[in-house]
Parts: structure tokens; sequence; C-alpha cells
């Protein structure tokens, strides 16, 4: 037998895992700085017209919302329950249309037109979907058979890209798309985070989105503290997945209505986040990352925030357009945070923060390990990952009692073949 033949199957996989987690990394890149640009583009238009998102960000909503149900309904939401719901049976037709470069690009331009218009989405979630998209394309490229584990590598590298967390990207495999974790999905999937993080770090450099906190908390105030925001975050965030849940899957004659008319459900919703929006001087819009900064390196904000920033990505949500919810969600818990560091003054507020952050994060999406690992990554909070395992692992149990489904694989079911 021609030697070459017999080790070309492993040879084609190698190359298609390669070149995939290349682009994948470039593409999320990109996907960073046009979402970055429509913000600033979004900002430019507020400061010279401070009441445009009143009629902006509704139409927006409004135009993104019926562009994605004609072009492709699988780009709506998030991305990552598509990817979940993309690992079963990934040779069927409906999967290939979760995972298609088609979806994928109308996944990119109607998140970064939500920022463009002041919309609470954050890029991680698509960048999930678009990488896992990527991946799979690149198989099929090399006619390389597509499985669960070439999906939930090219998602997972979409996450150390996105966020520029190797380590997270490994565990979020584990904790949300896997439900099976196999020594060669293993392989696979270390092989293509490694490369996308790589790529992004090579370009991007070694940045902290939301800032470096070198301060650290006594174990006395850790057994006090992270029992608090643990039960905080878990009783918030999972009351977010629980009604995201329930207004997906309700059989309700008045949510039955509002779900079939989504392109009015969506203005309504834009409209509801620009009156927030306006009414707080634009803090809400966007990812929170620039807000979430300040507040860990020890600026102050309205308290205010954090329940604002929660209804804002709430609405977005529900209204079904593109666009994640991890940056809003981890926004979101810096604001609950600030709220709690509030009742220990004496304390180093950088580091409560970020136990109300992960606390709120882990509440919404009920991966601890993945939350832990991006948040000690994003913030170099190294000094500070006891606290945050104890904090997650409280808001995770918190969480499932509150919201026993999970949220992104509830919101899976949407996107599964009948059975």
């Amino acid at each position: 037998m021609n030697p070459w033949r017999r080790y070309a199957p492993v040879w084609q996989r190698r190359a298609a895992t390669t070149i995939g987690a290349v682009l994948i990394g470039l593409v999320a890149l990109a996907f960073a700085g046009a979402a970055d640009v429509a913000q600033e583009g979004f900002g430019w238009l507020v400061a010279r017209w401070p009441l445009l998102p009143l009629a902006l960000t509704p139409a927006a909503y409004a135009l993104i919302a019926w562009v994605t149900r004609k072009l492709a309904p699988e780009a709506r939401s998030s991305g990552i329950p598509q990817v979940i719901a993309a690992t079963h049976n990934a040779e069927s037709e409906t999967n290939e249309r979760l995972t298609s470069l088609k979806t994928a690009a109308v996944k990119l331009v109607m998140t970064v037109l939500a920022l463009g218009a002041g919309g609470s989405v954050g890029r991680e979630g698509p960048t999930v979907q678009i990488s896992a998209a990527i991946m799979n394309a690149t198989h099929r490229l090399f006619r390389v058979p597509l499985t669960a584990a070439v999906t939930i590598a090219g998602g997972a590298a979409g996450v150390s890209a996105a966020f520029n967390t190797p380590l997270a990207g490994v565990a979020f495999a584990i904790e949300e798309l896997a439900s099976a974790y196999e020594q060669r999905l293993a392989l696979l999937t270390m092989a293509a985070v490694l490369i996308a993080g790589l790529v992004s770090l090579g370009i991007a450099g070694d940045y902290l989105y939301f800032g470096a906190v070198h301060e650290s908390l006594s174990l006395k105030a850790a057994l006090v503290i992270a029992p608090v925001a643990g039960v905080a975050g878990g009783l918030l965030g999972g009351l977010f997945s629980r009604i995201v849940l329930w207004f997906t899957f309700s059989a309700a004659a008045p949510i039955r209505a509002i779900r079939a008319r989504p392109v009015l459900w969506a203005a309504s919703a834009g409209l509801a986040i620009a009156v927030i929006g306006v009414a707080g001087a634009g803090l809400t819009w966007g990812t929170g990352y620039d807000v979430s900064r300040r507040i860990i390196e020890g600026g102050a904000e309205p308290l205010w925030f954090g329940p604002a920033k929660m209804a804002t990505t709430l609405l977005t949500a529900l209204s079904g357009i593109p666009g994640g919810i991890f940056a809003p969600s981890l926004a979101a818990g810096t604001g609950l945070g600030q709220m709690i560091s509030s009742l220990f003054p004496g304390e180093p507020v950088g580091a409560v923060v970020v136990l109300g952050m992960i606390a709120y994060f882990v509440g919404v999406v009920r991966a601890p390990l993945t939350a832990v690992l991006i948040v000690s990554e994003m913030t170099d909070g190294h000094r500070l990952i006891l606290p945050l395992f104890a904090t997650a692992i409280i808001a995770e149990g918190v969480s499932a009692l509150v919201s026993p489904e999970r949220l992104y694989h509830g919101l899976s079911r949407a996107f599964r073949d009948p059975p």
C-alpha cells in the first residue's frame, strides 16, 4: 500500500485543524476590531445627537431581526446553543445550517450592527458559532468526516481567540459543549485552542479586557464575601436564565403572540433599551467592557449600573437578535460586585467586584470552571483563585435551584432536529 494513502487521513485531519484554528484566530481578531469600531461609531453619534438612540436602536433591532429571519434564522441569539445542538448528529442537514459559513457571516455582520446601534450584546457567543462554522468548513474542504469533536474544537478555539484565554477554551469545551469527553476530543480541542490562541496573542498581544486586579482578600474576608456574592449572583443569574427559557418555550397565549411578531417585538425591546441607555447616560450600551474596567480599577459608577445592565441584556436576549451574553453578563456582574463592595467598605474594591462578576456570570451560564479561568485570565486575578472558585461553586448551586435547566443547553432544544 502507498504510505501516503495510509497516512493521508491523519495529515488531512491535522491540516484541517491547523488551518481552521489559524483562520479562527484571524476572524476573531477582525470581529473584535469591527465590534470596537461599531461601538466607537455609536458613541460618536450619541455625542452629537443624544436622543438619536430613541429612533436608531429600535429601528436597528427591527431590521436585524427581519434580516436574520430572512437570510439565516439559525444565526439568531447567542450562538452557543446552536453549537451544542450541532454536536448531535453532526452530518444532518439542520446541523449543517447551524454551522454554515452563510450563517456565520450573517451572525458576524448582524452582531456588529447591533453594537453599532447601542445593543447590549457581546461577540463571544457569536464567535463560538462562527468558529465552529470555520472549523467544519476546513474539514469539509479536506474531505474529513465531520464529528461532534470537530464542532466542539472549533467552538472552544473561538472562546480562546475571543477572550485571549486558552485555558478557558479547553474548560468551555468540557463544561458547555461536550457531553462526553474523550481523549481524541481532548487532543483535537487542545490543538485548536492552542493555535487559535497563539494567533490572537501574536497579533493583538497579551491584553486584559478588564484591567489587572492585584489586590487579594484575607481568609476571614473571603469566608464572608464569597457566600454573599455567590448567593446574590446565583439568584440573579438563575432568574435571568429562567426568564429566558420560559419566554422561549412558554405556551402561554400572550407569549406566543409576542413570539409570532418577532420584528415588532425586537423593535419594542430596542426602544426599551434605548430609553434605559439615554436615561443612564449611555452606561448600559454595548459590551460593557469600559465601564467594567473602570469599576474594577476603583472608579465609582452609579450603583444602578448592575441592575440596568442586567435588564438591557435580558431584553436583548429575549429580542432574539444575534448577539452574545458573555460580555454583558460579566459587565452586569461588575455592577453587582460594586454594590456588594459597598457593604464591605474596608475591603479592596477590585477584589470584591471580581467576586461579584464571577458570581453573576456563573449564575447565568452555569459553567464555574470556565468562569474562573476566564475571569482570572482576563483580570490577572490569580491571587483570588480560591475565593473565585468558592464563589463560583456557591453561585452554581444557588442558580441550579432557581433554574434547574442550564441556559445554553435548554436553548439548544430550539435548534435540534425533532426526535
